[in-house]
């Protein structure tokens, strides 16, 4: 069963065909079940954590143990450990953008890329649930993408003050970097703030990373990392941005994040996946079908319509694949819909030679639509010519998602995929 949806209907000629099965390698190699059944081991008394340096746990030492799931992969993960620990585990929650029945740990599904008053109410019963634990407790958490919004507890501010903080940084076109370093000093429990909720308890952190470079302090904000930045940091991203002119000084107060190392000593952070798998496997099954294929970065950045444009205007290396990873940012113009790699992808298609095709896509299916993303060919640029839609008007507008749905062909359907890894970029030559 093929993970793209809607693969038959793209798969029109062999470049199409070829790229689409690069990718779905590389939705295969970030499954979220997958890579916590290979990472953590147990033989009913000892957990293993098979990422060097690996570690194990004896959980005869421990009174009780816990689940926190948190992001787009929670929800994936939460049944994975509670086929793995069983009778063992004593309650979990899991709060992610989907959810589904489970035995022992709580599914919620939160609201997301905004925070909201249902999220805040599923966090607060996240520490409800390990309140007063001890160093005989045992607390695992899977830490994953999206999961500033979903797990969030503001300091002394209003939801709506903090969602209006996030759109216009995001809007503004802040990277992740500035987003969750803000993020970070308007929270209770990220920056480290979960991890000394935590303590004394022993807590393993299992992080799925969506961010560039796999700084695990940044993914989903870094609730169980030692944080770096500072209130100063994050008051000159506002300033950067000229969003401090919007807040109201009484609903708008920064927290210094967790600075005392002993909240940190049982704490263990592991980076169990990040784009670099999905890549890896995408070259694999590239070279496979007999193309010269070459991972150009894993962290690329910056605006999505200048880097699609870049990318389509490369010069062409017959027999080729090119393969990247990253997060670009868009600055949003006018009221239309979309998401990055649909913009990338409309960007690059006005500018597309023949014989190549470039593919653009979120690893978690879900580029702020229910589209994944999009890919961009001659075949495309004909068909939309044909129908007399422009790309540089739907541009014009930010409108990414309406360009692909009305010419009908291009945007690639995976839904909620359960991974989240960053965005994946395929370059393919004849």
């Amino acid at each position: 069963m093929s993970i793209i949806s809607n693969k038959e209907q793209l798969a029109t000629n062999p470049l199409r065909k070829d790229a689409l099965e690069i990718l779905e390698a590389g939705y295969a190699a970030i499954d979220t079940e997958k890579v916590l059944r290979k990472k953590i081991l147990f033989d009913g008394q000892t957990l293993c954590v098979t990422e060097l340096p690996s570690l194990s746990y004896c959980l005869s030492f421990y009174e009780r143990i816990f689940f926190i799931g948190i992001g787009k992969c929670a929800y994936d993960g939460a049944k994975v450990i509670e086929e793995i620990l069983g009778d063992k585990l004593t309650d979990g929650i899991a709060i992610d953008v989907k959810g589904g029945p489970l035995k022992k740990i709580r599914s919620y599904v939160g609201t997301h890329p905004y925070p909201s008053e249902v999220n805040i109410s599923i966090t607060e019963q996240v520490l409800g649930m390990i309140k007063g634990v001890t160093e005989k407790d045992l607390i695992l958490v899977l830490v994953s993408g999206g999961g500033s919004s979903l797990f969030c507890l503001p300091h002394n501010m209003s939801i709506e003050t903090l969602v209006n903080i996030t759109k216009t940084l995001t809007q503004k076109g802040a990277d992740i970097y500035e987003l969750n370093t803000v993020r970070k000093h308007f929270s209770e429990i990220q920056g480290g703030g979960l991890a000394k909720f935590c303590y004394p308890a022993q807590v393993v952190s299992l992080i799925f990373s969506d961010v560039l470079g796999n700084d695990i302090g940044m993914v989903a904000s870094g609730p169980t990392v030692y944080d770096k930045t500072t209130v100063a940091d994050a008051a000159m991203i506002l300033m950067k941005y000229d969003v401090l002119s919007t807040c109201i000084p009484q609903d708008c107060q920064f927290l210094e994040t967790p600075k005392h190392p002993k909240y940190f000593v049982n704490v263990k952070n592991f980076l169990v996946s990040s784009n670099r798998n999905a890549l890896d496997a995408m070259k694999t099954k590239a070279e496979e079908l007999g193309y010269r294929a070459d991972i150009e970065t894993t962290a690329l950045s910056g605006n999505a319509s200048e880097i699609g444009k870049n990318l389509a205007m490369g010069e062409p290396r017959e027999k080729s694949c090119l393969l990247l990873g990253g997060e670009t940012t868009v600055k949003v113009n006018g009221d239309g819909i979309g998401g990055r790699n649909q913009e990338l992808a409309l960007s690059a298609l006005p500018h597309m030679k023949p014989d190549s095709l470039l593919v653009s896509v979120s690893s978690d299916g879900w580029d702020n639509t229910d589209h994944a993303g999009a890919l961009a060919d001659i075949e495309l640029l004909e068909k939309a010519k044909a129908k007399n839609l422009s790309p540089e008007e739907y541009l014009k507008r930010s409108d990414s998602y309406n360009f692909f749905k009305n010419v009908e062909d291009g945007a690639i359907s995976t839904g909620r995929m359960g991974s989240n890894v960053s965005d994946l970029y395929i370059m393919l030559y004849k």
